[in-house]
């Protein structure tokens, strides 16, 4: 049986002909041959001119997600291997790989699917019908290179529990890839020690993209007074804590999150100067506003605020919101370190909303550095979906 091929429309594909990895399902002239949906196809321009390899499944708009540029390539286990091998090398190279993204989907040319390395515990997320047969493969060969560099990898676990697994005609699933084990892992990272629950956390359990943000904050905290909103299970507040802040404050809505950083200060003795609040930010800040309260060091990690283009109007509100409250919040001289992970915010757009905060409260702003994604989540040149995290950190002036 043939390959199926995929003809573009004429002018389709021009997001994927320049670096992307998608075709989308009206960029699509015809999809000719017997398949069903996750099998691989050659496509095609309108012209016949072959453009590469892909996994077809016609239930997602993301119709094609290319695999490979070359229309010779076979796309089976030694290849899928080859990419495996490429995506360790590659964090071998650039990253701390105690703790770190190992696949990161179409960055590294392996559409749809995450893996995380927490210690010696690996969580996959499949969200691509296509990629979700070679699952156990990549699994495999992951397990496989890394006991060749000593690492034994005690457990895998699955977190294909995304909302977007329903937009390819997929169920949601999280459960244990293989034998059971302890899914609360014990992690270090800049020093700092957590409790990462794999099963239960946020994603994959942990947000690994702030690794080096979190270290940057480091020389601002020193004697410092820290307020860390948003902090999940306590990342910030405990690298500022762990950097000698004189005091840390740490607030999030998720009660669950709040204890898991209480369980997190106490592991690395830092009770005493780093405590954690259950509340919601934009409430809190305008109340420690009211009664007068100043910082040396505010950092703000909020959730994306908007997954579409249809809401980016909104998003930009909150954040110009929370960034002019923290502003108002800081020492004159003071530092903020903000940051967006959302991909529809775009750095231009991101920019443009804090200087507008800056001016509302009639601050002036130093900048310090400008920060992406740690280098475990590339930011692959033509897929913008890459690159998402945005990070700054100010000196934030009164007007002189």
């Amino acid at each position: 049986m043939g390959i199926p091929i995929v003809t573009l429309k004429k002018g389709g594909g021009r997001a994927m002909k320049a670096g992307g990895p998608w075709i989308y399902d009206n960029e699509i002239e015809s999809i000719l041959g017997s398949f069903e949906d996750g099998d691989m196809a050659l496509v095609r321009d309108f012209d016949g001119y072959p453009l590469g390899r892909g996994f077809v499944n016609r239930r997602s708009r993301l119709t094609v997600r290319m695999m490979t540029r070359n229309p010779d390539q076979e796309v089976d286990e030694a290849f899928i291997r080859r990419r495996v091998r490429d995506a360790w090398e590659y964090r071998k190279k650039t990253v701390d790989t105690g703790s770190c993204r190992v696949i990161f989907g179409e960055a590294d040319f392996l559409p749809g699917l995450v893996a995380d390395k927490y210690g010696d515990v690996l969580v996959i997320q499949s969200l691509a019908l296509g990629i979700d047969r070679f699952k156990g493969q990549i699994v495999a060969a992951l397990k496989e290179l890394m006991e060749q560099d000593g690492i034994r990898i005690r457990g895998v676990y699955e977190r294909s529990d995304a909302k977007v697994r329903e937009q390819e005609g997929m169920e949601r699933f999280k459960g244990f890839f293989g034998e059971p084990f302890d899914t609360k892992v014990e992690i270090e990272e800049n020093g700092v020690r957590y409790f990462v629950d794999v099963a239960e956390g946020q994603k994959t359990g942990f947000f690994l993209d702030q690794k080096y943000n979190r270290k940057a904050i480091w020389p601002l905290c020193r004697g410092a007074r820290v307020l860390d909103c948003f902090t999940h299970t306590g990342s910030f507040a405990l690298n500022a804590g762990l950097a000698g802040a004189a005091h840390v404050t740490g607030v999030d809505a998720s009660e669950l999150g709040v204890a898991q950083a209480k369980e997190n200060a106490a592991l690395n003795h830092l009770e005493d100067r780093v405590e954690f609040v259950c509340a919601d930010v934009f409430d809190l800040l305008p109340e420690l506003e009211r009664e007068g309260e100043r910082y040396d060091l505010v950092i703000l990690d909020p959730p994306a605020f908007t997954k579409s283009r249809n809401s980016v109007k909104n998003a930009v509100k909150g954040y110009r919101e929370i960034n002019l409250r923290a502003m108002k919040l800081v020492k004159d001289g003071g530092y903020l370190a903000t940051c967006s992970c959302s991909h529809f915010m775009d750095y231009e757009l991101f920019t443009k909303t804090i200087a507008q905060a800056a001016a509302n409260v009639h601050k002036r702003l130093r900048q310090v550095e400008f920060r992406t994604q740690a280098p475990d989540h590339p930011i692959l040149w033509g897929a913008g979906d890459s690159y998402y995290l945005k990070f700054y950190i100010f000196q934030v002036c009164d007007e002189k």
